[in-house]
């Protein structure tokens, strides 16, 4: 099994939200329909732009904790290394 931490926004440079999760695919899917009001609804974050596979559950929850306490700054310059035009990345999310 894998866990996933994962960065979604709502437009190149707009607001980040950084979640994890055990099913990335079904995750996305919640978000996309919105079917929860929150943070990522309320402000339409709908862009895979990151995210990271992980064996352990224990991994993933560190490494978004440690996103969640970065600045926005060292979050831009994450997303850019590997996806610098800030592309929606939900087609290249596996599924298990």
């Amino acid at each position: 099994m894998a866990f996933f931490v994962y960065i979604l926004t709502n437009k190149p440079g707009g607001t980040l939200y950084v979640g994890y999760t055990d099913d990335l695919a079904r995750r996305l899917t919640e978000h996309q329909s919105k079917g929860a009001p929150g943070f990522s609804a309320r402000y339409n974050l709908l862009r895979l732009v990151h995210f990271e596979a992980f064996d352990s559950r224990e991994e993933a929850r560190q490494r978004e904790r440690r996103l969640k306490h970065w600045n926005r700054d060292w979050k831009v310059a994450l997303i850019e290394t590997d996806n610098p035009g800030w592309d929606d990345l939900t087609d290249r999310v596996p599924h298990f």
